[in-house]
């Protein structure tokens, strides 16, 4: 099966089990912050990102491999009447992508991980502008979580990538796994 057949699986099931779709619940902490502007959400899923981005004024490029989860981020924003442009994208072929040569207030990533994303985040984030990103790492507590070391974070790797920004929150929470960034382009 490939990454777009199980994405779209995986979000078929998940809308079939009636779970709704939440922002982070990090990201919602930090509305201080988030006053609006241009949003990238990338690898976005359902879209709970996406909605909290657009309540706050933003205008978000939601982006995901899936064509069922931007299919159903489609219909709310029609429904909403929310700024969001959904778009099928596959993160790990990033050639001739509209929203690469873009810049933005905000972006966001949430348990997704491809390293090569990292410099080009650098690009994409307006000077002043922020980035949060949060997903799994390699705790030494959390063991393997059903997830590929591949797609786990080194500890402490988003505090050392992004050790030139104005780091605002960051947190490894060895319990769960995960690891957590928000921190501003000087």
């Amino acid at each position: 099966m490939n990454s777009r057949m199980k994405w779209n699986s995986k979000h078929k099931e998940r809308l079939d089990q009636q779970r709704p779709t939440e922002p982070n619940s990090r990201l919602k902490d930090l509305p201080a912050y988030l006053t609006g502007g241009r949003a990238l959400d990338l690898a976005c899923g359902l879209g709970g990102n996406s909605f909290f981005l657009a309540r706050l004024n933003y205008e978000v490029e939601a982006i995901d491999i899936s064509d069922f989860a931007i299919h159903y981020i489609q219909e709310q924003v029609s429904r909403d009447n929310l700024t969001i442009h959904p778009k099928v994208c596959d993160l790990t072929e990033l050639k001739n992508q509209h929203w690469c040569n873009q810049s933005f207030d905000l972006v966001v990533i949430t348990y997704f991980l491809d390293h090569s994303l990292f410099p080009i985040v650098k690009t994409l984030v307006k000077q002043d502008g922020y980035f949060f990103m949060e997903t799994f790492y390699q705790s030494p507590l959390d063991g393997n979580q059903g997830v590929s070391n591949q797609y786990k974070l080194q500890p402490k790797e988003l505090l050392t990538e992004f050790s030139d920004w104005k780091v605002l929150l960051f947190e490894e929470n060895e319990h769960e796994g995960r690891q957590t960034i928000f921190c501003q382009k000087p």
